[in-house]
Parts: structure tokens; sequence; C-alpha cells
């Protein structure tokens, strides 16, 4: 019988898993890198789907957004929802949701139905994120087997972020633009056919009733709140972003109000009471936040000012990714032996050196500093991230797995949402504000110029030689500038979140090797 910390952590041995439980890990990770390529691929094929659909400026952006909209809102619904019905059963079910409404997606013939398939893959990828780590919890009963099956896990977030721009380059090159969406049919058919043979089903052994007022207040608190950020740093304080914030922080409260007056509630918010808990939730958020941040400011360095494909761009990333993955993996021998409030400041510092790397040479934006930020960067974030899921699943119960595991995965959602939307925004505002456009640029260039770096790099194409060297030189110098106030922020994050995990980690420790 396995005894248990004041910190909530198990500290007794459960048994071992065979190579069977290894082979499920393997299968497991199919959707987590379908997800995390589906969140970067697309944009990739978004000029094609311009010229063959023609849809509006506005719907160009539902194409995008939609996804991850209704996903981030879904999940805490939908982890919950697992275990009452069954995690295994839930990922099956999403499974085949998924593979069948990208098939459609690929042959939409219209905007509409596009925005329409893209918003109901998100309901089903809400499916898919929650149940694949809450089964890691149950298929796993040793820690150490654990923590080295979620660092795996981990790095199929990573792997499919840097994996979008190659996967979308390679088959944007060759086929349509629908075939960014049938690659999830054969991801996902093995997935259907190996889960039932090899992971056992798993569920709250005591679920409560379907509240269908706490799913609707968990939709009505997410929705409302990401839309209102990404509105917000597209569209600023005039728009409507601040009073959707506001609606989504309302709902918000009354469902957490909810919950604790719940004899069974759908998500048990008493979990944020647990330092380890609540600490790892921020520090995973800071950690994704900091890391799409900084892909989404190379990525257009790269291609736009250094003027590589996206194939090109993606494999330059290459050798971060490696190094992520590596420290993922590397951190477990590690996190047995030191506290985690130890070793998450001291990785998540390499972060920061990251990006204080960019700071100091942006204006150079040299391909070589560039790819050593990169990797400096991941270094900590493959560190946090590995032992702060795990944290997460340790701190909780394990019959409410899928309610913690979708608190983590809304976690990493919202982080994604704020990377691109708060870092970019900035980004964006500094860009308009500094670019000083050459003398001899038509007004409509001008103001095309000034919305986006990429809309410079048009205007300057429609220019004289000269002239469009003028532009396209002062462009990447207002861009890179941006970047040097956008990486100190950045880099401001990632030490929050390394002065957060040493204080609301405080209470925790690792068994030691032996210990029972």
């Amino acid at each position: 019988m396995s005894a248990t910390t004041h910190t909530g952590f198990s500290t007794g041995e459960g048994p071992r898993v065979s190579w069977r439980g290894w082979v499920a890990l393997a299968v497991l990770m199919l959707p987590v890198l379908l997800v995390s390529v589906d969140n970067t691929v697309l944009s990739f094929a978004l000029p094609q789907i311009a010229l063959d659909l023609e849809p509006t400026s506005a719907q160009q952006l539902w194409i995008i957004d939609s996804y991850p909209l209704v996903l981030a809102s879904l999940l805490v619904t939908m982890g919950t929802l697992g275990d009452r019905i069954g995690r295994r059963k839930l990922l099956m079910i999403g499974s085949i949701g998924f593979a069948a409404v990208s098939a459609l997606a690929a042959f939409a013939p219209t905007a509409e139905l596009l925005i329409a398939a893209r918003a109901l893959l998100g309901v089903f990828g809400a499916m898919l994120m929650p149940s694949t780590l809450s089964l890691l919890r149950t298929i796993f009963l040793d820690r150490e087997q654990r923590r080295l099956a979620i660092a795996i896990w981990a790095t199929g977030f990573s792997a499919g972020a840097a994996l979008g721009p190659i996967v979308g380059g390679l088959l944007l090159e060759h086929f349509w633009w629908g075939s960014v969406f049938l690659m999830a049919v054969p991801v996902l058919v093995p997935l259907v056919i190996l889960v039932p043979l090899l992971v056992r089903e798993s569920r709250d052994p005591k679920p409560g009733r379907i509240d269908p007022i706490s799913i609707f207040l968990s939709i009505a608190t997410m929705l409302p709140f990401v839309a209102g950020i990404k509105t917000l740093a597209v569209d600023g304080v005039a728009s409507l972003g601040i009073p959707a914030i506001l609606l989504g922080l309302g709902a918000g409260w009354v469902f957490v109000r909810r919950q604790l007056r719940a004899n069974e509630p759908m998500l048990d918010v008493r979990l944020f009471r647990k330092g380890a808990f609540s600490g790892a939730i921020l520090v995973n958020l800071l950690s994704v936040i900091g890391l799409v941040g900084f892909l989404y400011f190379v990525a257009q360095h790269l291609q736009l000012i250094l003027g590589m494909s996206p194939l090109e761009a993606g494999i330059a990333l290459l050798p971060g990714l490696v190094v992520m993955i590596i420290a993922g993996l590397g951190v477990v021998p590690i996190a047995r032996r030191v506290s985690p409030r130890i070793v998450v400041p001291i990785a998540l510092m390499f972060s920061v050196l990251g990006y204080l790397l960019v700071a100091v040479s942006s204006q150079d934006g040299a391909l070589p500093t560039l790819i050593a930020a990169f990797i400096v960067l991941g270094i900590g974030i493959g560190a946090a991230e590995t032992i702060s899921n795990e944290l997460v699943l340790s701190s909780a119960p394990a019959s409410k797995a899928g309610a913690a595991s979708a608190v983590s995965e809304t976690a990493y959602e919202l982080g994604a949402v704020l990377g691109t939307t708060m870092l970019g925004g900035i980004l964006t505002a500094f860009y308009r504000t500094n670019l000083v456009v050459p003398a001899g640029v038509p007004v409509e260039g001008a103001m095309q110029a000034r919305e986006t770096l990429g809309g410079a790099v048009a205007v300057s194409e429609t220019l004289e030689p000269a002239l469009g060297e003028q532009l396209m030189q002062a462009a990447a110098h207002a861009f890179d500038g941006g970047v040097v106030i956008t990486s100190l922020i950045g880099a401001a994050l990632m030490i929050t979140a390394a002065v957060i995990a040493a204080v609301s980690l405080r209470g925790t420790r690792n068994r030691a090797k032996g210990a029972s």
C-alpha cells in the first residue's frame, strides 16, 4: 500500500509497466503531435486558401481562430466528461470525429463551411488532449516511469509546433491546401485500431451527475476571455475586447462559486489551494507564452527579413527543438534527486538567457544567433514543462486525472493564444509606431507597409529596387527594435515563472531512490 506525503504526492512504488505500456505511450503521442501541428500548419496554407475560397479579411481570421477558441473553451468540460464516461471512450470518439471532420474540411467549398469545420475540429480536439494525459496517469503507476512518460508526452507539443512549418512546407510544395487537413486521417487510424488493444478503460469510480449549468459557465468563462484577449491585441482598447474579458471573468467567478457549493463539483477548484498544482499550472502557462511568443517573431524574421522559405525556417529551428526534447527527457533523472523548487527556476534561467541573447543582438539578426537563442530557450522550457506537467498529475487524485489534465491543457492553449496576441501585439504596436516610410512610397503602399512586416515586404516588391530596399531596411529596423522590447518582456515572464516555482513548489519533494 502506498504512502502519501503532505503535498499529496504518492511516495510508494506502483507496479512498473512492461513494453506494452511504452507502446501505448507511443500510440497516445499521435493525437498530441496532431493537435500541436494543427496549431501552426494552417498559417502556411492560408495564402492558397485565400486564392481558392476568396474569404474576406474577417473570415481569414476566423479560419485560423475558430479552432483554438473552441478547443480552449471545451477542455475543462471534456476532461471532466472523460472522468465520468471513460477516458478511453472519449479518446476514441474524439479521434474518429477529428479524422472525419478533417476529411470534410479538406474539401470545404466555401470559407463559411471551412470555418464551421474548424470549429467542429475544436470540439473533437478538446476530447483528445485531456484523455491522453489522464490515461498516462492510469497506465504508469510507478512515479519514475510516469515522470519519463510525461517527459516524452510533453515533447510532443514542442515537436508538433516545430514540425508544423516543415510539414506544411512539404505538403504545400506538392499538394493543394486541403492536404494539411487530410494528414489527420493516417495519423489517427492507427490510434483507433491500437488503443482498444493496449489501453484499459479508466474513469472516476464515483462520478457525479452531469451539470449543464457548470458546463455552460465553463464555456462562458473561456470563450469570451480568450476571444477578448485576441480582440484587444488586434483592435486596441476601443474594441469589445475589455468587455469580453470582463464577461469571461464574471462567468468564471460564478463557476468557481458553484463548484465550491456543489457536493459533486464538475471541477474540484480546491485543487488550486495546493501550491504544487497551482504553481505548476502557472509555470505551464508562462512557459508556453514564452515559447509561442518567441516562435512568432523569429518565424517572421527568418522568412520576411532573411528571406527563408517556410520549410527552410522550420529546419533552422530544428536544433532548438532537438535540445528541447533532450532537456525534457534529461531532467527526469535530475528530478529524482533534486526538488522541483530548485530544478524549475534554474531551468527557466536558461530561457531568460535565450531571450536576453535575442535582445542584445537583435539588430544584426544573424541566423546563428537566433538558432543559439532558441537552443538556450529550449533547454529551460523543455525541462520546466516536463516537471510542471508531472506535478499537475501527481497533485491531483487519480480519479480526477481527466479534470486535472484538462486544466493543464487549458493553460497550454491559453498560453499559446497569449504568446501570439500579447507579445505579438506589443511587437506589432512598436513596429507601426516606429516605422519611418521612405519618401516616394505611395500613400496606399505606406499604409499597407505600416500594418505588418509582411505588408512592407509585399509593397517593397512593387517599388523600384532602390526605394524598395530602403523600405525593407526601415521595416527591418522597426521590426527588430520591437523584438528588443518583446524579448525583454519575454525574459521578465520567465523570471516571473521562476519566482512562482521557487515559492509555490516549496513544499514539494521527490521520492529518493529506494524510499517507500
